[in-house]
């Protein structure tokens, strides 16, 4: 091993022992993916303490633009109902090392609503399958209503609409796979806009194709590199 590759693996470690402190709500759950480019639900004002909603993004992909009044900007309609705002494809997951990855989900935990959930992060600790003892911090941008108690829906790209289907109005043209799973081998996320592939790889090279496999979480500080991509930090 050289001296970098030393340096960069201690940085990792350290980075990685850095979020798992201050634990708080832990069970266990069951995980899905999705991918549906509607703009997120934790993108709204006031759904929880945090510094600012979750960044949206416009059908291109771009950042929407801060305007004078901040609630002008995180009251725009989502594309999934005719607006302009959509998720941001950086929201995807990516992978620290080969066993540790980074992430976004929607959620629904036992007795815990939007204000405790928007912008927290959790450790993920998979318990079976390909991907059986890997880890994965995820923050939660989005709040599943149709899930079930203890349920982390992870964005991947190329992972399912699901039933808003945001997506085929974002881009036309788009072939996304089922309507739920999504594409179902690592030559469709060739088919895939450009800037959802990257996570899409992801998910069968680091993941494994995993299919929905059980979980171990716990709440745990956010990580910077996920704070800096969704714009969102929690104060409590």
């Amino acid at each position: 091993m050289s001296f970098f590759t030393a340096i960069f693996a201690l940085a990792t470690a350290v980075s990685f022992l850095s979020v798992c402190v201050s634990p708080a709500y832990s069970a266990y759950a069951v995980t899905t993916r999705y991918w549906d480019c509607c703009k997120p639900s934790c993108s709204w004002p006031n759904k929880a303490p945090v510094t600012k909603p979750v960044q949206q993004c416009s059908a291109n992909d771009k950042p929407l633009a801060q305007t004078s009044n901040a609630n002008t900007l995180y009251n725009t309609p989502s594309g999934c109902d005719g607006g302009p705002s959509y998720a941001c494809s950086k929201q995807s997951p990516w992978a620290l090392n080969s066993t540790l990855s980074y992430g976004f989900a929607a959620a629904k935990l036992k007795n815990q609503g939007e204000y405790n959930v928007c912008c927290a992060c959790y450790l993920l600790t998979f318990q079976d399958g390909p991907v059986k003892n890997k880890r994965m911090v995820v923050q939660v941008t989005n709040i599943g209503y149709d899930l079930a108690d203890n349920h982390f829906d992870i964005a991947i790209p190329g992972g399912g609409q699901g039933i808003f289907k945001g997506c085929t109005r974002q881009y036309p043209n788009y072939k996304g796979g089922a309507t739920y799973g999504g594409v179902s081998t690592i030559k469709e996320c060739d088919k895939l806009p450009a800037n959802q592939r990257p996570g899409c790889l992801w998910r069968f090279n680091w993941f494994k194709n995993a299919d929905n496999p059980k979980v171990v979480f716990r709440q745990v500080n956010c990580p910077s590199a996920l704070i800096n991509i969704s714009g969102c930090k929690r104060l409590k």
